[in-house]
């Protein structure tokens, strides 16, 4: 006898492409301003990427990755109008699109198979490890795809490429992935209020 397969409960609509070109505005909006850029006392942490995990969070892993890839696509768009000493290794999709799109998709799953009861846990799980994503991802397909490149960029030796990307990553990352944490929860607890309501 026929079996109807189930179908997706979320479908793709309208309200995914308006949500995705909104969130999507905003992380351009923050790259040509600056303000997507923290001060911080060691270094700038980047908060671009957060519009991507807010979108995964909420309304799934595609919208999450969709919000990616335009970040991604923007990013080799800065890259080409205002380079600077690393922009051959932005250029590649390998390095500024592949890890940003991988940002939705961790987000999204760490969130919705976090152990716990409270929500706000789950959300920050979700933005903490989308954060770090985007951080180890992006500079580790740097040190895989152009280390030699890097090293001569940096006037370090190659043997000490992967100690400089790595403590880049560490005094960029953890911060970012505070902030993210920071911002996201109470973004998308109110998002979820209003679903709700």
């Amino acid at each position: 006898m026929y079996k109807e397969i189930p179908t997706v409960s979320r479908k793709f609509g309208t309200r995914h492409i308006a949500i995705i070109g909104m969130l999507s505005a905003i992380s351009v909006i923050l790259g040509v301003t600056g303000y997507g850029f923290v001060p911080l006392p060691i270094a700038k942490a980047t908060i671009m990427h957060i519009p991507v995990i807010i979108g995964a969070i909420v309304e799934g892993p595609v919208v999450g990755a969709a919000v990616g890839l335009i970040f991604g696509l923007f990013s080799i768009i800065q890259n080409i109008t205002n380079p600077n000493i690393l922009s051959f290794a932005f250029l590649n999709p390998l390095v500024s699109v592949l890890p940003r799109v991988l940002i939705g998709v961790t987000s999204y799953y760490c969130y919705r198979y976090a152990i716990g009861k409270w929500e706000s846990v789950k959300i920050g799980i979700g933005a903490a490890i989308g954060s770090l994503t985007n951080t180890f991802g992006v500079l580790t397909m740097i040190y895989l795809l152009y280390a030699a490149q890097y090293a001569q960029a940096k006037g370090i030796g190659v043997n000490a490429a992967a100690g400089v990307i790595y403590g880049v990553a560490l005094t960029n990352g953890i911060p970012e992935a505070v902030i993210a944490v920071v911002v996201t929860i109470p973004v998308v607890l109110a998002v979820k209020r209003i679903h709700r309501g």
